[in-house]
């Protein structure tokens, strides 16, 4: 049996769904990533909705793999936030952090960017561990299952609803009481599940990836989101 996760920072907690052989395991709640360290937890794979592999500087940002997805996305594009350059996250206040972008990029930092902080630094330090885990995006992950953006903002009934659906067209079905987890946010569980099937087709060898240059890539690849 193989175990792969997905997990979703929202509030500063994780929402996290387990997959077993493709099949929804359990929902779980975890204060920080090491808590969810594959290892420990005997995940083949862990995915996370957080950048994994920052900009070193102004002259290499935006990422390819964000404008690619952003592409992907059409009328969804506003969902895949331009991940900031390196010295912008090791700031230690929004105040600096947005001075330091705005002289890298000539762009300003978001608040809510911002706010992903201590998820990126945390995703930083365990891939630095040699941890097995892999960017993903929630939204690239619903639109390879249904072949094209779901429009639905994923706060609506409608949104979630399409959602949901499409996770259990996949083999997905996430319990009506997922335990402790079902005090989540609707959207973040759903952001987990998609995560954890993006995962899932990482381990299988059967997702795809963007910047699609790196097609072929390893799972130690940074820089790239996998769908």
């Amino acid at each position: 049996m193989t175990l792969v996760a997905g997990a979703d920072l929202a509030k500063g907690q994780w929402a996290v769904v387990v997959l077993a052989d493709g099949r929804f395991q359990r929902a779980l709640r975890a204060a920080s990533l090491i808590q969810l360290h594959p290892q420990a937890r005997g995940f083949a794979l862990l995915g996370v909705d957080i950048p994994i592999g920052l900009p070193e500087a102004g002259t290499d940002w935006p990422r390819p793999a964000d404008l690619e997805a952003r592409a992907l996305l059409g009328r969804r594009r506003a969902t895949i936030f331009l991940t900031p350059p390196r010295p912008v996250m090791l700031c230690q206040d929004y105040a600096a952090a947005n001075r330091r972008h705005v002289e890298l990029t000539d762009k300003g930092l978001s608040r809510q960017t911002w706010g992903l902080r201590d998820g990126i630094v945390q995703a930083a330090d365990l891939t630095e561990k040699g941890a097995a885990l892999v960017e993903v995006h929630p939204e690239l992950s619903f639109r390879a299952m249904k072949g094209a953006p779901v429009l639905a903002p994923k706060t609506s009934w409608s949104g979630q609803m399409e959602r949901r659906a499409l996770l259990r067209a996949q083999g997905i079905e996430l319990p009506d009481e997922p335990g402790d987890a079902g005090l989540a946010a609707p959207d973040d569980l759903l952001d987990a599940a998609a995560a954890a099937w993006s995962a899932w087709r990482v381990a299988r060898g059967t997702a795809q990836v963007v910047p699609a240059g790196a097609a072929g890539c390893g799972v130690e690849q940074r820089g790239v989101i996998w769908y």
